[in-house]
């Protein structure tokens, strides 16, 4: 089918790239892009970075321009969905309005997780996740001079970074022995945390945050002043933001009856347990070839996602198949990731992390290399991914040897392969 209304229901990455990719896969008939956020579908991860720092603007960051939609004759409407009746094939929003659709694709994306404890309400506690959120953060950066952040995974280091360069004193708390750890192997997180400390940011690992402390404020609200911690202690704070991860929003997909395992859970092919509905990004859970059922929180992934339940939707099946990988900035180091590290039993270092700025961290799992960790390495980033996608072996000690060119590391690999094919 490429007639009719296909609705999308989600203004995220893949609810742009999803729209758009309907278009150049043959879809004529309606798209309707629906989103609950006052913007035009923007890229998020600046958010933690430079629209934090407020080097850019909400405009800089569209993902498409309005020209774009309106060329290419797609409706954006600003709503939020109540519920899907898959029975008579529409979508109520809470305007009481009811859409009609023919084809719906799910792009509902995930939601930052909440704390539950004492003086979580107060003003100056923050969650990072939207533009408003992050508009809030910078509001009340001028009047604050100490800044907590909870969590040590890549958003709470990326606002560690940001809020040294708004020139706040940075505590970052973190619930686990290590920063990064679901994430990174401790050579890496351990790096992380030198250049963090290097810029004068304080890091606080086993520290669990059982309540914010607060007191009146000039404007009638209670507001924080304190982080107190599982120990006793209290670490005094003017502004906090809390980075403890997200869960995908799911509860449209739930509520309309769709099978749900940690996220939407589709085929290869981006489709539900309905046909008429497909799903992508954040909010996804499906089977990845090289490493099985995955939920990716990924702008890359999102995109694929997305290009691939278009062409489904418009009768043009593909397959969600390249090689999952992420990047982070921090002060000026760029950390590329290609692949997913689970289930490894062996690290092997290029470069030095507790001296250089630059290194990478590759992962073999029975001799295999499964991903790769690399911070202002964009050759051995580019390595991996060849690697990865290829299927091709690897020789760790080569990996190891700075000596050795990464050209030569690409040439040895495909030998190898040929070798063994032979």
């Amino acid at each position: 089918m490429t007639s009719g209304r296909a609705v999308v229901l989600g203004a995220s990455h893949a609810g742009a790239q999803l729209s758009a990719a309907l278009r150049s896969s043959g879809w004529t008939g309606e798209i309707v892009l629906i989103g609950d956020e006052p913007h035009l579908p923007y890229h998020r991860p600046p958010m933690s970075k430079t629209y934090l720092a407020d080097a850019v603007g909400i405009d800089d960051l569209l993902i498409r321009g309005p020209e774009f939609y309106a060329t290419k004759g797609i409706e954006f409407r600003r709503a939020r969905a109540e519920r899907i009746d898959r029975d008579a094939k529409r979508v109520v929003l809470d305007d009481g309005e009811a859409v009609a659709y023919d084809r719906l694709a799910l792009c509902l994306g995930a939601s930052p997780v909440r704390l539950s404890i004492p003086g979580a309400e107060l003003s100056g506690v923050h969650y990072l996740r939207t533009a408003e959120d992050v508009e809030a953060i910078r509001a009340d950066v001028p009047g604050s001079s100490r800044a907590v952040i909870v969590g040590g995974g890549y958003i709470g280091l990326e606002t560690a970074a940001s809020l040294r360069k708004l020139g706040l004193d940075v505590t970052v708390v973190e619930a686990a022995d290590r920063v990064l750890k679901r994430v990174t192997a401790p050579q890496v997180a351990d790096f992380y945390r030198r250049i963090h400390e290097a810029e004068g940011v304080r890091v606080r690992t086993d520290a669990a945050v059982v309540a914010f402390d607060g007191d009146a404020s000039g404007d009638g609200t209670e507001r924080v002043r304190a982080v107190r911690l599982g120990d006793g202690e209290t670490i005094p704070a003017d502004l906090v933001v809390v980075g403890i991860g997200v869960r995908p929003n799911v509860a449209p997909a739930i509520d309309a009856g769709l099978d749900v395992d940690d996220g939407i859970v589709v085929d290869a092919q981006g489709r539900t347990n309905d046909p008429d509905i497909t799903a992508a990004g954040d909010c996804v859970t499906y089977h990845d070839t090289r490493y099985g059922k995955v939920r990716l929180e990924s702008v890359p992934s999102a995109g694929e996602q997305a290009k691939v339940a278009a062409a489904t939707m418009c009768g043009k099946p593909a397959t969600i198949s390249a090689l999952p990988w992420f990047w982070s900035d921090q002060y000026d180091l760029k950390l590329q990731i290609a692949g997913l590290n689970t289930g490894y039993d062996r690290v092997v270092l290029r470069g030095d992390p507790t001296s250089d700025r630059e290194f990478a961290c590759f992962y073999l799992r029975d001799g295999e290399l499964i991903a790769a960790d690399c911070v202002n390495r964009p050759q051995e980033f580019m390595f991996a991914k060849r690697v990865l996608s290829q299927g091709l072996p690897v020789d760790p000690e080569q990996l190891a040897d700075l000596s050795v060119p990464v050209a030569d590391l690409l040439d040895a690999a495909k030998k190898k392969a040929s070798l063994a094919s032979t």
